[in-house]
């Protein structure tokens, strides 16, 4: 493509740079697939710049989250929560401006990440709640995600975790992306990432490099075209990324519909990356891509190599703008009328090449339907349960003194405990709260998510029943549901709580006083959790923490475990360790291991 020929305007009238460049973010390339100093640089160059940094889906050391003496912060803006949920605690959350659901990501298409074991060394292993030298690899699919009403819930969820960050939910350039991207939008995410194929290319299997994914410019042109047709595009952000290197890509990109722009490559090549292509075996010779303390040495990249790169990139945007006659970014969103085909590519293959669709103007239902964002997604924070708990609780966590708090729930009132956790980590500067300080006893059916995110010093009791995902996220507090006291049904016979209960949980405890559905557990990395017996899928890609089931276990159990040990009470009153699955040998609990065992559950009864 080309530009067309505008109305030039002196540059002086145009948008700044320093404005322009809030608009950049780095892209998702987690702590663990690239070395310490390579993701920290990235995080003080956005940071200086005003822009935004990614943690990528492997999480984030809490040193990073207080300033550095100079001033420099190494805290990256975009929190990624993926499948694998690496690290996703509360605390992680409650430190980000934009939480990212990424749905999936441009290099490989429908894949899970994966972090080979020698780049899992202790520290990467301690923030991602995993074991060192053990492999890790991201489910496909998000379990919690299983519909665009789940993606809806998974967003209501983070947004309660952290009310004052954004929702990001990443996409893939493909056929239809528009039409995902119009429900994304109805299921109130702040912002769409479309994803280009080209991008992140390092570590991705070569199938999904030649055979995965479409050009961004697809993505975005049908994207903002479908939001635009239903009046939806004024309540969303929406962002590309996938090898964008120069301002004239991102002008391409703003004239094609999107109003923020992703680098990664680039921004790895200014600060020394040769592009060796061997990010996935740990051997990279300018110590980006790796874990290797000898080749970490050979780093020498500074944040002001990334600073100076994006500034310029920016310059020749403006420049771009000038040329067409734009004063802002914001003019020049949706204008893919000043875009053509360029004629003076001769080529065989081009002559089939037709871009009319991707050139066609957005249609407008009506004459003040907005290109761009311009209104706020109403996510109805003050409608949540969790406000009245806080104020109930507000002395007592600012204290530190015990206080316990009766209350009603109904299935309406979804993801309570997250907002109060959040209120609670951010009014005492951490997840420090100690056990039980808080108590919160309910009557009647929880909705989804019963005690999302929970953090320390929280425990949710609940005498009745509950919905999906409880304990989702669990980082640190408690979770207990059981019958009423005068239910006249065995509870170990009947469901007490629904799908994917503590998934991706990083600590706390979790007790339920009957069965539950599927999905049991899946990337548990640091739990405790107590059932009477669980559906399909139960324990899959465990990490660490322990699991208790006090009854019968579904097809497909502990699929992919590579922590955590996970014990079934068989009928015969003979416990079974199921899995510490690093061991070869599925071994028996000892005399001593079953005592052990059978104290702690009488002690938890």
């Amino acid at each position: 493509m080309k530009f067309k020929q505008g109305t030039p305007i002196d540059i002086s009238e145009v948008e700044s740079t320093k404005e322009i460049v809030k608009r950049f973010a780095t892209g998702a390339m987690s702590f663990g697939s690239i070395s310490a100093e390579s993701h920290e640089s990235l995080a003080i160059a956005m940071n200086r710049l005003g822009g935004k940094s990614n943690t990528g889906e492997g999480g984030e050391d809490p040193s990073r989250w207080t300033p550095d003496a100079n001033g420099d912060s190494r805290r990256s803006a975009i929190k990624q929560v993926a499948s694998g949920r690496f690290g996703v605690t509360i605390d992680y959350l409650n430190n980000a401006d934009e939480i990212q659901i990424k749905v999936s990501q441009g290099a490989k298409p429908g894949e899970g990440g994966e972090l080979p074991g020698t780049k899992v060394d202790e520290g990467i292993a301690k923030i991602r709640h995993s074991t060192p030298g053990v492999g890790l690899i991201s489910p496909p699919p998000h379990h919690d995600i299983y519909s665009i009403e789940d993606l809806s819930q998974l967003i209501f969820d983070l947004k309660r975790s952290n009310p004052e960050a954004r929702i990001s939910v990443k996409l893939v350039a493909e056929i239809g992306v528009g039409t995902i991207a119009a429900g994304v939008t109805k299921a109130k995410s702040d912002h769409i990432v479309i994803a280009g194929h080209d991008g992140g290319t390092g570590a991705s299997p070569l199938t999904s490099i030649k055979h995965a994914g479409l050009p961004w410019e697809l993505g975005v042109a049908e994207t903002h075209q479908t939001l635009v047709m239903n009046d939806l595009r004024s309540r969303v952000i929406i962002q590309t990324d996938g090898q964008m290197k120069t301002g004239r890509d991102a002008a391409i990109a703003a004239l094609l519909g999107a109003e923020e722009y992703g680098f990664s490559t680039a921004p790895l090549i200014t600060m020394g990356c040769i592009m060796m292509r061997k990010c996935h075996l740990n051997t990279c010779p300018v110590g980006i891509a790796t874990q290797d303390k000898e080749l970490r040495k050979k780093f020498t990249g500074k944040p002001e190599h990334v600073v100076n790169y994006l500034f310029m990139v920016a310059e020749e945007m403006r420049l771009i703008m000038a040329e067409l006659g734009f004063r802002t970014v914001n003019e020049m969103i949706g204008r893919v009328d000043m875009l053509e085909m360029d004629d003076a590519i001769e080529h065989w293959k081009q002559s089939s090449v037709n871009l009319d669709a991707l050139l066609m103007p957005a249609q407008k239902p009506h004459e003040d339907t907005g290109t761009y964002q311009s209104i706020e997604q109403d996510h109805q924070i003050e409608l949540q349960l969790d406000n009245q708990l806080i104020n109930e609780a507000k002395a007592a966590i600012e204290a530190g003194t015990s206080v316990t708090i009766e209350s009603p729930i109904t299935n309406v009132d979804r993801a309570v405990g997250a907002m109060f956790s959040s209120y609670l980590v951010k009014a005492r500067g951490g997840n420090t709260l100690a056990d039980d300080t808080i108590q919160i006893n309910f009557s009647g059916s929880a909705g989804q998510s019963l005690g999302a995110f929970l953090a320390n010093g929280v425990t949710l009791k609940v005498s009745g029943d509950a919905n999906d995902y409880v304990g989702k996220g669990l980082s640190g507090g408690k979770v207990i549901v059981h019958p009423p006291a005068d239910s006249t049904f065995n509870a170990e016979d009947e469901i007490i709580a629904g799908n994917v209960c503590a998934y991706g949980a990083t600590g706390g405890e979790l007790y339920l006083s009957g069965r539950v559905a599927e999905r049991f557990c899946v990337r548990n990395s640091g739990a405790v959790a107590v059932v009477e017996g669980v559906g399909d899928h139960g324990c899959e890609y465990m990490t660490g923490g322990r699991a208790i089931i006090l009854g019968e276990v579904g097809r497909n159990f502990g699929a992919g475990m590579s922590g955590g040990i996970a014990y079934i009470y068989n009928p015969n009153n003979n416990f079974d360790s199921m899995v510490n699955p690093i061991m070869v040998d599925l071994d028996p609990m000892d005399d001593d291991e079953q005592a052990e065992l059978k104290t702690y559950l009488q002690n938890h009864e």
